[in-house]
């Protein structure tokens, strides 16, 4: 199973590949797609767009896992958030990737063990399950890998764990 993680934003905007056989887990790739706010939004959502869809022409994701936008304080930000999931979503259905959402406590539990665990708690364990030496940066890139560790955990029959993590460390694009 190979999937790619969304964490979804209209400035930066993360992605991780994750690769499951049987046991072993392989990132593949991790980044930020980053958009310039000076750019007009309908420009933003039309690059994320050629960007998000290059990703999946590249690697050929069998699924697509994105963190849901459930609350904001700042309504603008949570509207470009919502913007950038629904372009992520389109993308990867024409695609014909089947897109699953999870809510960000969903991640974190699947991921660490409980719904509260903070970003350093996440990245540590994102490095732990994949065998990462070096910290993925900028976070966005490993919320993202979190988001596809949580698809992989969440299927039937899946476990995620540090015995699964794989020798081999993850790319960066």
């Amino acid at each position: 199973m190979f999937v790619l993680g969304i964490d979804p934003g209209l400035s930066r905007c993360g992605y991780g590949l994750v690769r499951r056989d049987g046991r072993r887990l392989r990132a593949e790739a991790a980044g930020v797609i980053r958009t310039d706010p000076a750019t007009p939004l309908p420009l933003r959502l039309a690059e994320l767009q050629t960007e998000i869809r290059a990703l999946i022409v590249e690697y050929r994701p069998d699924q697509v896992a994105i963190e849901r936008v459930l609350f904001q304080v700042n309504v603008r930000t949570a509207m470009q958030t919502g913007q950038a999931s629904g372009v992520a979503m389109a993308e990867a259905a024409a695609a014909g990737c089947d897109v699953t959402l999870y809510s960000p406590n969903e991640v974190k539990s699947a991921v660490a063990g409980w719904g509260g665990a903070d970003k350093g708690q996440m990245a540590q364990m994102v490095e732990t399950l994949l065998g990462i030496d070096v910290p993925l940066r900028p976070v966005d890139a490993a919320d993202a890998v979190a988001v596809a560790l949580c698809h992989l955990a969440m299927m039937p029959g899946s476990t995620v764990s540090s015995a699964n993590k794989s020798s081999e460390g993850a790319v960066t694009r």
